[in-house]
């Protein structure tokens, strides 16, 4: 025979890597078998690694030149042991310690066997062994081998067709029914290997035969063995499930206890390590409490603990259950007992919510440097396409048997024709499926190793691409995937969220037409109350053929995904409409909604999560152009809005006119640091500072529109407001009250005409700064006397006041005393008489009594009749009233002595006293993280309810919400209430300590 060399050029077509090798090779191999090198090379050809399959077959040669001889003669067997072993190292090693399976590459590759014809064969193996006593290894290695020459039989198939993802759904029935097989096998060895025959003697983890032939075991598969859609090389995720097949004979007890020692001997046998390495991981962690639980139950345990304990993840995951091996019949019964719960399961509170928890948490547990090549788990990935069809099912499924499949793609062709998905969109996700099927297959195929991570070497993907038949090369296989990935990544909103529109419009959805109530029914399932009312205003955003219509048409799918991902999508959804009736056909908004998935996307989370923004976006809807950019958001500087209301003040002579554009503006900014608050652009202390700059700037622009009066000599006075409270102390919460005191000085006038113009200029600055929209309180009841003191006092009068009268609660109340609006040196001055009286050079132990007296007297007569105090947020136990107290004490203690404590916010003055060794670092910490926390919880509740509160609720739904906007996850409001409780009670726990000086536990003495 021929033995010339190949040429170079052969050699590149037919795909080698390494060409002088291959040369050589060829010749080595064509000498051996007296096949010539050129009928090699065709054969090599279809490898999808020729370099790889000449290799093998070089030392296949070495062993059984006569089995490889018989095989390469025939052109059409030496194509099938290329395809094989240049796809498949880790089949070429099984042949290689097996080679007289090499005649399976004689014979035409055929289907897989089913599930019963694959049993006998591998039954059959064992029988092979006799009736005599066997070893675990014999029969591990009967098992095995046999299993391995079914499966290169099933890849031999898969690689010859001309189409692998036609071939796909055969392939991953074949290996599933293979697998069932190989586990029935399993049993059967480990009834001879535990059974103990009459007259044997006892040993431990044997069992009378006729007590093992009384036990009842079935193995139930889950995931994709339940599915009939397994891979090459995957873990067989079971349940197992016993009983007694005569309870006279054999106690129920004693059954699991035979049971679970059959599990685990059949387990051993298919994934122990041996002679022959394991086939794969018999992962049993699905069952009731996982690896905690009870290896083997009857089937009253496991019905008791669905009924009772389980998840819903765990209803999800018996989707895909079926009697995979043993007793069928108990199999069968398992499957009727539990179907009904898993069908049911949906109505569960939170259901669609914990499953896409549970979505999340896997995405998130992919290492980093894994993401993008992660063809199982990651974005765009298989899971993305199971889970998506899994939760259609289980939504729809209580209600239609038709949808009650086992595999990914009959469930998702159930879904398509029962008119729950259009059928071109499940016709494409079907062949994008089908497709990262092929490419998981082949991975595994590879090696015989379960993995799911595409290969990043070129070399390694063009063996891939060639394998699968799907692309030429490795650019072409990497494009075809990444867009396939894309594509997948839209599936949930295209199959889950779109059919909602064919409810209320009139669209071609590619055959699919949802009723209202099946609309509804998803709208539920994903967190709306009224579905009703949702559908409704989908319905009016939609209809029509405007160009608005049109445009919500393409965007209402993906805006419903994120409202659904709020705590209120029905008020999100009707404050949308609401917006979008306004707006109208406003160029910008729609191209804002149309081409900004940012700015969309910010607008559902602050309309779903809340109402008071929600309102004042619908009286000020062109702040959601701010969306757009965050730095838009940002708190404008103090100077900025100081300008812009001298510029009011300029056009508008009338103080009424210019009153009405001071509130507008006012409004415009709180909406701002609402949008920011929410949306987590500005810190707690920022937004502190924020919303008393925009308070002040008011207060300041209104006082001087209403002191313009003539043009000369002005009102005759000086005056002053004193911001007080948490306004002084620029810590003002989303809609709190502005605590202030007037002072003024008389100038040209009169001590009486003074005081007359000053009360005008009090009375004119509530009337004006009051505002129905958004409500404005000028609170000043922290003046001498509080209520029954006069409104406002001249600079003397204070004085005066204040060196004769004035009691220590008072000085306390100066404590955070700012001057915010008015004259400059009145400003200055009233500031020096604050000084001292806030910082005396010493205080009495007689005062230091009075304040903690006081202190007891406000948690004992203002809390709220029926108010939890470990619930409310201003007054509660370790909540904002303790901390300031306990800030301002020491103030009042050691001002005069440590500047840095001359500040009127808590959390600076705070510092100080840490600086100043006055208070441990890690109790300041403590206090800090309490103050912080329920300042974010007190402003957290006016967005969420449109209202002023300050009680943590009890209510689940507003607690919730709380969280949601506090940045908790989905599903919190548990964890907030917690975190709060445990915050404050560390927090009270140094105020009893430090501030009264008892013992946390025991009561202050009022």
């Amino acid at each position: 025979m021929t033995r010339q060399a190949a040429p170079y050029s052969g050699l590149a077509r037919a795909g080698f890597d390494d060409f002088e090798r291959a040369r050589s090779g060829l010749a080595r191999l064509a000498e051996a078998t007296e096949v010539d090198a050129p009928e090699l090379l065709d054969a090599l050809t279809v490898a999808a690694d020729p370099d790889e399959a000449l290799a093998t077959l070089e030392r296949l040669a070495e062993r059984a030149p006569a089995e490889v001889r018989r095989v390469l003669e025939r052109p059409t067997a030496a194509e099938r042991a290329a395809r094989l072993l240049g796809a498949s190292r880790g089949l070429g090693e099984f042949l290689l310690r097996n080679p007289d399976e090499l005649v399976l590459l004689e014979r035409e590759p055929e289907p897989p066997l089913g599930e019963h014809e694959a049993r006998a064969v591998l039954v059959g193996a064992l029988d092979e062994l006799g009736d005599g006593p066997v070893e675990p290894e014999q029969a591990a290695r009967a098992i095995r081998l046999r299993y391995r020459r079914l499966l290169a039989g099933i890849a031999v198939y898969d690689l010859s067709r001309a189409s692998a993802i036609e071939a796909v759904d055969t392939v991953a029935a074949g290996l599933a029914d293979l697998a069932g097989a190989a586990l029935d096998a399993a049993l059967v060895a480990a009834r001879r290997l535990v059974g103990r025959r009459p007259g044997e003697g006892a040993a431990p983890g044997r069992y009378p035969a006729d007590e093992v032939a009384a036990t009842r075991l079935a193995v139930i598969g889950m995931g994709k063995a339940g599915a009939r859609e397994l891979n090459y090389l995957s873990d067989v995720d079971v349940i197992f499930v016993a009983e007694s097949a005569d309870e006279e004979r054999l106690a129920q007890g004693r059954a699991v206890e035979i049971a679970t020692r059959l599990a685990v001997v059949a387990s051993r046998l298919i994934d122990d390590a041996g002679v022959e390495p394991p086939l794969w991981e018999v992962d049993a962690n699905l069952r009731p409490e996982g690896k905690d639980g009870a290896l083997v139950r009857t089937l009253d345990s496991h019905v008791q603990y669905y009924e009772r304990w389980a998840k819903s993840w765990e209803f999800q995951a018996l989707l895909k259950a079926r009697p995979l091996a043993g007793d069928a019949e108990l199999g069968a019964r398992y499957l009727a007992a539990l179907s009904p719960m898993v069908w049911a399961s949906s109505a569960r509170d939170g259901f669609v919510e914990s499953v896409q928890q549970m979505r999340e948490r896997v995405t998130q547990h992919i290492p980093a440097d894994e993401v993008d090549v992660q063809l199982k788990l990651g974005p765009g990935g298989l899971r993305d396409i199971e889970f998506t069809v899994q939760l259609l099912q289980l939504v729809h499924g209580a209600s239609d048997d038709e949808i009650h499949q086992r595999g990914t793609l009959p469930a998702l062709g159930a879904l398509a024709s029962r008119g729950y998905v259009g059928r071109e969109e499940a016709g494409e996700f079907a062949h994008d499926y089908r497709l990262l099927r092929v490419l998981e297959h082949r991975l595994q195929l590879s090696r015989l190793r379960r993995t799911h991570l595409m290969p990043r070497d070129e070399a390694e993907l063009r063996v891939l691409a060639r394998a699968s038949g799907l692309a030429r090369n490795a650019a072409e296989l990497t494009a075809l995937w990444q867009a396939t990935r894309q594509r997948v990544r839209g599936l949930h909103e295209r199959l889950f969220y779109r059919p909602l529109l064919s409810a209320v419009a009139a669209l071609p959805a590619s055959g699919l037409e949802l009723t209202s109530a099946q609309a509804e029914a998803r709208l539920a399932a994903i967190g709306f109350r009224d579905p009703k009312g949702a559908l409704g205003h989908i319905a009016a955003l939609t209809s029509g053929v405007s160009r608005r219509a049109t445009i919500q048409r393409h965007l209402m799918p993906v805006l419903i995904s994120w409202f659904a991902e709020g705590a209120d999508p029905d008020y999100g959804m009707l404050a949308f409409r609401r917006l979008s009736d306004t707006l109208g056909t406003t160029h910008w908004y729609l191209r804002l909604l149309r081409d900004s998935s940012d700015a969309a996307l910010r607008l559902t989370r602050v309309l779903s999560g809340s109402r008071f923004v929600g309102e004042l976006l619908e009286r000020s809807p062109e702040a959601v152009a701010w969306l757009e950019d965050l730095d838009e958001l940002r708190p404008r500087s103090l100077a900025a809005l100081r300008d812009e209301s001298a510029a009011v003040l300029a056009r508008h002579g009338e103080v009424e006119a210019a009153a009405n554009v001071l509130r507008a503006i006012r409004r415009r900014e709180v909406l701002r640091l609402a949008l920011a608050g929410i949306l987590d652009v500005c810190s707690v202390e920022e937004l502190g500072h924020g919303l008393s700059d925009v308070t002040e700037n008011h207060l300041a622009a209104t006082v001087a529109a209403i002191r313009r009066g003539d043009e000369g000599d002005g009102d005759g006075i000086e005056f002053a407001v004193i911001g007080m409270g948490r306004f002084g102390g620029r810590e003002l919460g989303i809609s709190s009250d502005a605590d202030v005191i007037y002072v003024y000085r008389p100038a040209a006038l009169e001590s009486d005409a003074a005081h007359r113009v000053a009360l005008r200029i009090v009375s004119e600055l509530g009337r004006l700064t009051e505002d129905a929209r958004l409500p404005f309180e000028l609170d000043a009841d922290l003046r001498p006397e509080g209520r029954n003191g006069v409104m406002v006092r001249s600079l003397e009068a204070y004085r005066a006041y204040y060196a004769r009268w004035s009691l220590t609660w008072e000085a306390q109340a100066l404590l955070r005393a700012r001057g915010v609006a008015g004259d400059a040196a009145l400003l200055d001055d009233f500031r020096e008489l604050a000084d001292g009286v806030r910082y005396p050079a010493s205080i009495a132990e007689q005062a230091v009594r009075e304040v903690k007296r006081i202190k007891a007297r406000v948690e004992n007569e203002r809390l709220p009749q029926n108010a939890d105090p470990a619930r409310h947020l201003k007054l509660g136990r370790g909540s904002l009233s303790d901390v300031e107290w306990f800030v301002q004490l020491i103030q009042l203690q050691h001002a005069a002595a440590v500047p840095a404590l001359r500040t009127t916010s808590t959390l600076d003055a705070l510092q100080a006293a840490v600086y100043a060794g006055l208070v441990a670092a890690d109790d300041a910490e403590t206090l800090r993280a309490a103050w912080i926390f329920a300042s974010r919880a007190r402003s957290a509740l006016t967005l969420w309810l449109d209202r002023t509160t300050d009680v943590l609720p009890v209510e689940r739904t507003q607690l919730e919400g709380v969280a949601r906007l506090m940045g908790y996850p989905p599903g919190s409001a548990a964890q907030l209430e917690q975190d709060y409780l445990q915050l404050t009670r560390r927090s009270r726990a140094i105020f009893d300590r430090d501030f009264y000086g008892i013992e946390p536990g025991r009561e202050p003495t009022r």
